[in-house]
């Protein structure tokens, strides 16, 4: 794979880690992300306003990004790479929220003046209820098969849903320890899932 000449020493020294993190180099993992892991932030926070959604899309844009690195090509910088993946999941995170919201204040077409617009309940029903019941169970037993510190992780922050400051104080780790130990965490859960998806 050809390097462009016109890259800079930063996006050099991104190549070469990106190469050891493709070999398995958790170290190499954990220096490009915490690289570029607030300028993203803080990029999501602009698009997003709104703390725990920009945390959230850091955590998924490096999820996808460490999970398709043999994709990337040194023709252009590591960092232009990451922005570009970060920005279309927060694109496409905003368009999924939007089209969640319907406006019940819109006049209706239709002549009736009795019409309703049907708004849908916030419960589930009796079917939904046992379905989600068997996926959380089947989840609990995914996130069993981890590591006791990932899955700890992700027992705080998922199912007791705990911020990543009360996650810090709980396991008395840095917050920038916590955000990168949980992607690692949520990488390891995304590949056992994938094995495991003709049961979910």
């Amino acid at each position: 794979m050809e390097i462009s000449p016109n890259l800079s020493n930063k996006a050099l020294q991104d190549y070469v880690l990106v190469q050891q993190a493709i070999k398995g180099d958790e170290r190499a993992y954990a220096e490009l992300m915490g690289r570029y892991r607030d300028s993203i932030y803080f990029m999501l926070l602009k698009m997003v306003n709104n703390k725990v959604d920009a945390e959230d899309l850091t955590i998924e844009a490096f999820t996808k990004a460490f999970k398709n690195l043999s994709l990337y090509s040194p023709s252009f910088a590591f960092s232009t790479w990451l922005f570009k993946i970060a920005t279309n999941n927060c694109i496409d995170f905003l368009r999924k929220k939007r089209s969640d919201i319907v406006s019940i204040d819109a006049p209706s077409n239709d002549s009736d003046q009795d019409s309703a617009i049907p708004l849908a309940s916030n419960g589930l029903d009796p079917e939904e209820e046992l379905i989600k019941e068997q996926k959380l169970i089947l989840m609990r037993d995914i996130v069993e098969k981890l590591k006791p510190r990932y899955r700890m992780l992700i027992e705080l922050r998922y199912f007791k849903e705990y911020s990543y400051e009360e996650i810090s104080e709980e396991l008395e780790i840095p917050v920038g320890t916590v955000k990168a130990q949980l992607f690692r965490a949520r990488e390891l859960l995304f590949l056992i899932m994938k094995k495991s998806r003709d049961k979910i």
